[in-house]
C-alpha cells in the first residue's frame, strides 16, 4: 500500500509539501499541488481522514456529489437522500462541483458515496470503490466490484416518447440531443433512434447541451431553415423549454406548428404554455432508494439491488395533435 512519503518521492517534493498539498492546507503552488495530486493517483494513494480518529471505525456519514446545487431536478433528489439518512441517523455531506470534491472523496471522509456529477471521472470512482467505502452512481454505470448504478429506464422513456409522437401520424421529427458524454443522453438518444430505425423513419438530430439556452439556439437555428418537422422530442426538459421559447418568438405555437416533447418532468413543466409533455419519474424516490440501499449495504452488508428506476410518459397539451 502506498504511503505519503511514496507520493512525495513521486512528486519530487517534501513529505510535509505533500501533505499540506492532499489535505488542502498551507501554501502550496498550483503546479506543485497538481504534481502531487497526480502522483497520489497513479500510485492508487487514499489518506483516510476517518483514521486520524482511531477511535471512530466509521463516520455514519455519506456523501452525495453533484454537479451542481441548483434546479428543481437536484432538490427533489436531495429530499430523498436526505429523508433516507436521517430516518438511519446518517449525517450527509452534499458537496457540488468543487476542489474539495477530490479530497473528501479521496480521503473517505464518508462511509459511502452517491455520484451525480459527470465531470467527477470514472477511473477515480473505479479506484476508489472497495468494500469498505461502497460507491452508488446515478448518472453511469461502471460495471466493477463495489459500484452500483441506479438509473432511471432512459431507453424505454426515449421509446415512449417516439411512439407518442409517431403513433399521431407524426413522420417528420426532430431530436435535441445533451452532451455526447452524458451517459443520461446516450440512452435517450439510441433508444429513441433504434425505434424510428424500426419504422424506417429518418431522424434530424441537433446537438444541445441539457441548457434552456441550449435548446433556444437549437430553436432559432431549426426554425430558421423554413423546413419545420411535425415534432420535436427533447434529451430534457430544460432544452424543451428553450426551444418552445424559441418557437413563440417565430409566431409558432405547440402542438399546432410542431409537438414538443421533454424528458426529466421537472415542476416548471406542467406551468408553462401550453404545459410541456415529458418523461418523469420519482426523483424524490430515486434519491431515497439510493441512500436507503447504501446505508444498508454499509451497516448490515445488505446486498445492493440495481436496476432501472421506473419512468412514464406524461401527455401534456404541448404534443397532443388530437
Amino acid at each position: 500500500m502506498a504511503t505519503i512519503k511514496d507520493v512525495a518521492r513521486l512528486a519530487g517534493v517534501g513529505v510535509s509539501t505533500a501533505s499540506y498539498a492532499l489535505n488542502g492546507t498551507g501554501t502550496v503552488a498550483e503546479s506543485t499541488r497538481k504534481r502531487i495530486l497526480d502522483a497520489a493517483e497513479t500510485l492508487n494513494y487514499h489518506p483516510n481522514g476517518s483514521a486520524r480518529n482511531l477511535k471512530i471505525r466509521k463516520t455514519h456519514t455519506i456523501g452525495v456529489f453533484i454537479s451542481r446545487f441548483g434546479g428543481a431536478f437536484y432538490e427533489d433528489i436531495l429530499e430523498g437522500i436526505h429523508e433516507a439518512s436521517m430516518k438511519a441517523n446518517y449525517e450527509l455531506i452534499v458537496c457540488p462541483e468543487s476542489s474539495t470534491t477530490h479530497k473528501i472523496l479521496t480521503q473517505r471522509q464518508v462511509d459511502g458515496a452517491i455520484i451525480f456529477d459527470s465531470k467527477i471521472r470514472s477511473e477515480i470512482l473505479v479506484k476508489l470503490a472497495a468494500e469498505d467505502f461502497p460507491i452508488v452512481t446515478l448518472d453511469r454505470i461502471l460495471g466493477v466490484a463495489h459500484t452500483y448504478p441506479l438509473t432511471p429506464d432512459n431507453r424505454q422513456g426515449a421509446i415512449d416518447a417516439f411512439r407518442h409522437l409517431y403513433d399521431q401520424g407524426l413522420t417528420k421529427l426532430a431530436y435535441i440531443q445533451g452532451p455526447q458524454d452524458a451517459y443520461d443522453n446516450r440512452e435517450r438518444t439510441e433508444a429513441f433512434l433504434a425505434a424510428a430505425s424500426v419504422e424506417n423513419l429518418p431522424i434530424a438530430v441537433y446537438d444541445g447541451d441539457f441548457t434552456e439556452e441550449g435548446g433556444y439556439k437549437v430553436g432559432k437555428l431549426l426554425i430558421s431553415t423554413n423546413d419545420l418537422p411535425q415534432g420535436v422530442f427533447c434529451a430534457n426538459d430544460q432544452m424543451a423549454i428553450g426551444f418552445m421559447k424559441a418557437m413563440q418568438e417565430f409566431g409558432l405555437k405547440a402542438p399546432d406548428d410542431i409537438a414538443v416533447v421533454g424528458f426529466d418532468d421537472i415542476t416548471i413543466a406542467k406551468y408553462l404554455n401550453p404545459p410541456l409533455s415529458t418523461v418523469g419519474l420519482s426523483r424524490k424516490d430515486w434519491g431515497s432508494i439510493a441512500a436507503r440501499q447504501l446505508i444498508e449495504l454499509i451497516e448490515n452488508a445488505t446486498p445492493f439491488r440495481s436496476y432501472k428506476i421506473r419512468v412514464k410518459l406524461i401527455e401534456r397539451a404541448s404534443s397532443r395533435k388530437r
